[in-house]
């Protein structure tokens, strides 16, 4: 049981953080399918950072300076979605799918070049991002994600910000028409989306292990959490409640060794495939019902009315 719910946790915060991000892109009226391709960058700068990082360093030092270095990677990497999608006006879709190839073709080129064995394997430590609590092993990214919950909320539904951002991907021009500058929050709401996404990515690769392979990625998190972010309505303790209820999922494949799974027989690939055979399901009889911002994926022309 405490297997589960340190999984669940895990993971669920992972698919949380980059469904959060996925939300405020989406309020603002940008589709981020970019999502895995931010987490595989934020992943990668995130570990770099980490394995760069001088051994004498104090631990709480290096998870502060590696997670920054996975946010403002994301940051970066999400402005090239943004100027596609807000200057000139490409097709979302397309251009997040574009950028989910380059992310594993930078992440593995980054990786060969300062990993010792030449491969796309990157080693390091994550002691400094692990603690114990009353014998669960807990990730400090399940406090951290939880803090960065709670200010989605207030940030979204309580600030002249989130108002402005909202407005801007529901009617845009409602919004021009009243001073709101659209294309910087359209900006603004991918940036952020970024940093959360690459957040998320470094918190689905360092706890777990001590070593990655760049070349597999994410394994689709990034898409998963795209369900989540649509099964939690664009509402950040929905997408919440979503991403724990998914995770379960996720989970199995991990203590279905040390579990009565195990007199299954079952492979591990199956329980991989649950999260996302649930997803199908859920959003095939959901979809119909879903409240997406009715501005989002379409170009912004300040000229049309």
């Amino acid at each position: 049981m405490l297997l589960l719910i340190k999984y669940t946790l895990l993971y669920g915060i992972v698919l949380m953080l980059v469904a959060l991000g996925g939300m405020f892109s989406e309020h603002s009226g940008i589709i981020n399918i970019a999502l895995e391709g931010i987490m595989v960058i934020g992943g990668v700068a995130g570990v770099l950072a980490l394995t760069l990082m001088p051994a004498s360093m104090p631990a709480w030092l290096v998870v502060v300076v590696s997670i920054l270095a996975a946010a403002v990677a994301g940051m970066v990497y999400s402005l090239l979605l943004a100027f596609a999608s807000i200057n000139l006006k490409a097709d979302q879709t397309i251009g997040g799918t574009a950028l989910n190839l380059l992310a594993t073709a930078v992440a593995v080129v980054l990786s060969k070049y300062f990993s010792e064995s030449g491969s796309a394997k990157l080693n390091y430590s994550n002691r400094p991002f692990l603690f114990s609590i009353g014998g669960l092993e807990m990730s400090v990214f399940v406090p951290l994600g939880l803090v960065l919950l709670v200010v989605s909320f207030v940030v979204m539904y309580k600030t002249r910000f989130g108002l402005r951002l909202r407005a801007c991907g529901e009617h845009p021009q409602a919004a021009d028409s009243v001073g709101i500058n659209v294309y910087k929050m359209r900006y603004a709401g991918v940036l952020i989306s970024g940093a959360l996404g690459a957040i998320g990515g470094m918190a689905y690769i360092v706890p777990p292990v001590q070593t990655w392979n760049f070349e597999v990625g994410v394994a689709g998190a990034g898409f998963l959490a795209l369900a989540v972010m649509i099964f939690g309505q664009w509402k950040p303790f929905h997408i919440f409640g979503a991403a724990m209820f998914f995770a379960v999922f996720k989970s199995l494949a991990n203590i279905a060794d040390s579990t009565f799974l195990a007199n299954l027989g079952w492979s591990s690939n199956i329980y991989n495939m649950m999260p996302f055979i649930a997803s199908m399901i859920i959003l095939a009889f959901t979809s119909k019902n879903s409240m997406a911002p009715k501005a989002e994926g379409i170009p912004y022309d300040k000229g049309s009315r």
